[in-house]
């Protein structure tokens, strides 16, 4: 602790100090000086008192003054060093030291300030300096060559690595000139003369310039040129610098560039997405495939977003749980069948495969994802199934069909055989009247079963069908007028709780026949036991009309009888006219018109029958 009080007395001991030393107060205000420090810094020994330390010395740090603010504050720091000129107007460099200024009360009043001249050591420490550049730079970069340039003898000297990367013999003299018409005309030499001449007016290094050269023998050549002014006592007295051969590992990085560019080129054509996600399931690279699909038009929009940025925090879960399994276990997972909802709701099928990625150390650091839109190769998937389920109801119908008329038309055939051979033995008259007769209803009946033939024919080529929309109860009422004897003489209860303004797509004429012949079925096979009852009703749903009619009938065994219940031909009961064609007749119907029929039923309780009328048509 230096205590001084603030007297006159003590004026005479701070003159004698052996170094140049200043006292100043806390406004940094020069308030008494050494002999040493007036001798250097004030001509003819005028006293400096009350001139401010930075009006003295304008050229020092300003961080200089925040030190003196915490020497001020009893926290004295190391200045460093700074240059300054004399009364002789010599440069000279001090080290700058500084303490607190107690008075007899130890309150801190100001700040000691006390030079040391370190002129001699700066001049040495030049040379010193450049040495260890070159040491440095030689012991970072392999094979580097070193030059350099004395102003005032204009002498430039290589070393024998750089005589060697230019290919000019050990014994070459370089000069300034012919050193910057190696470089490679344009750029190059352009690049290097700017760095030279803002080096010699403005004191700039430069450092990793990469240029080109072409040799003395006419190769051409990328190297890493760097330089720096030196000065001596403030002046610039020369240039150095280094100087490296870059060339094969330019080459290797412009090869390096080109196998990039091709496998963007190639990745962002390819018809799949592909993209590259880090341990946080950040995208880090994606494709042109997986930018429209994620429905960006740069990449740089989705790059470090995670699959919760892009996708319903469920959809992401899934996904990121999926991440985490490949790169824990370091099995990939490969075309497996996935589907995406992107946030805007757009559902996407993909076959989608996962790869981790593998450091040296065998450790996962992300993932490759590939993935295949096969969205319309779904679809068609679902449109030729449907073609095959229409085939195949279609081939079954055919073999039925032909079924049908093989076995019905050879009846006919094998009766009108029969009763011929008797007409043509027979020598009775009455007889042959009564066979004649028979011939006569086997001719009928053959008649009828080639109506019902060629209606069935008609419906299943028929792709001309007009379907309009028609009220329901419209259609029902001329139902009930068309089996009004029907309902009549079985005494039936017809319950209509359709609304007044249902309607159903369909064929006008397929509806009244559908109509026809549920409700005629309803009543002809009633309850010996009950009045016949038929509920009809009707709704609306999952884009379909549905016609619901239900009865309190005899019922029907259907696991017996439920896969023959819309055969042609089938009958279920004895009933006298029962002909099976009917329940055929309208499910070819339905089917034409891309609806369906489901059927309930307990035996000896009643039927209830759903009609599907297809609203999509």
């Amino acid at each position: 602790m230096v205590k001084v009080p603030l007297t006159s007395n003590a004026s005479y001991l701070i003159r004698q100090l052996p170094a140049p030393t200043a006292f100043i107060d806390t406004n940094f205000n020069i308030v008494q000086t050494s002999d040493k420090w007036t001798s250097l810094f004030n001509k003819n020994n005028e006293c400096c008192k009350s001139d401010s330390l930075f009006d003295v010395f304008p050229d020092l740090s300003h961080k200089w003054k925040m030190v003196i603010e915490n020497c001020f504050n009893g926290n004295p720091q190391p200045m460093g060093i700074h240059k300054a000129t004399d009364c002789d107007g010599q440069e000279l460099w001090f080290e700058w030291s500084n303490a607190p200024w107690y008075d007899v009360d130890e309150n801190i009043v100001g700040a000691i300030i006390q030079l040391s001249n370190i002129t001699d050591a700066v001049n040495n420490e030049l040379e010193l300096n450049k040495k260890e550049l070159f040491l440095q730079q030689q012991a970072e970069i392999s094979k580097i060559g070193r030059w350099e340039y004395n102003i005032a003898e204009n002498q430039l000297i290589w070393c024998e690595t750089t005589k060697a990367i230019h290919e000019v013999p050990q014994n070459f003299s370089p000069n300034i000139e012919n050193a910057l018409f190696y470089y490679k005309e344009g750029h190059s030499r352009n690049t290097i003369s700017m760095a030279l001449y803002e080096a010699q007016n403005k004191g700039k290094a430069w450092s990793n310039l990469k240029l080109q050269i072409i040799t003395a023998t006419g190769k051409e050549k990328w190297v890493m040129a760097g330089g720096k002014p030196i000065y001596n006592k403030g002046e610039m007295v020369g240039l150095i610098g280094t100087f490296q051969d870059i060339h094969e590992q330019v080459e290797a990085n412009i090869k390096t560039i080109d196998n990039e560019k091709l496998l963007r080129t190639l990745i962002d054509n390819l018809p799949v997405n592909v993209y590259i996600k880090d341990t946080e399931s950040r995208k880090v690279l994606i494709n042109k495939a997986e930018c429209e699909y994620l429905g960006v038009k740069d990449p740089k929009e989705v790059i470090g977003k995670n699959d919760f940025d892009l996708y319903p925090f469920k959809t992401a879960e899934k996904i990121r749980a999926e991440d985490l399994k490949v790169m824990n276990t370091l099995e990939p997972i490969i075309g497996k069948e996935t589907k995406k909802i992107t946030l805007d709701g757009k559902s996407t099928s993909f076959l989608s495969s996962k790869i981790p990625l593998l450091n040296s150390k065998g450790i996962a650091y992300g993932i490759v994802g590939i993935s295949l839109d096969i969205t319309k190769l779904k679809e068609k998937e679902k449109e030729l199934r449907n073609i095959i389920n229409i085939a195949s109801v279609q081939n079954k119908k055919l073999l039925n069909f032909a079924h049908i008329v093989s076995h019905n038309l050879r009846s006919h055939s094998a009766n009108f055989s029969m009763l011929l051979n008797f007409l043509e033995n027979e020598k009775d008259e009455d007889e042959k009247t009564k066979i004649v007769e028979m011939l006569t209803k086997a001719s009928n009946s053959l008649l009828e079963t080639l109506d019902n033939l060629n209606e069935v024919v008609s419906i299943n080529t028929n792709t001309n069908i007009e379907i309009k929309e028609l009220y329901l109860n419209e259609k029902i009422t001329d139902a009930k007028q068309g089996l009004s004897s029907l309902i009549l003489n079985n005494n039936a209860i017809i319950e209509n709780n359709i609304p007044e303004d249902f309607t159903v797509s369909s064929v006008p004429a397929y509806l009244d026949s559908i109509l026809t012949n549920f409700i005629s079925n309803a009543v002809k096979y009633k309850h010996p036991e009950r009045v016949a009852k038929v509920e009809l009703s009707a709704e609306k749903k999952d884009n379909y009309s549905i016609l619901t009619i239900k009865d309190n009938g005899l019922g029907i065994n259907l696991e017996k009888y439920g896969k023959k219940l819309f055969g042609m031909y089938k009958t279920f009961h004895d009933h006298k006219d029962a002909r099976g064609i009917g329940l055929y007749l309208t499910k070819n119907q339905i089917d034409a018109m891309n609806g369906k029929v489901e059927v309930s039923s307990v035996e000896g309780e009643g039927t209830e029958f759903k009609i599907f009328f297809n609203e999509k048509n």
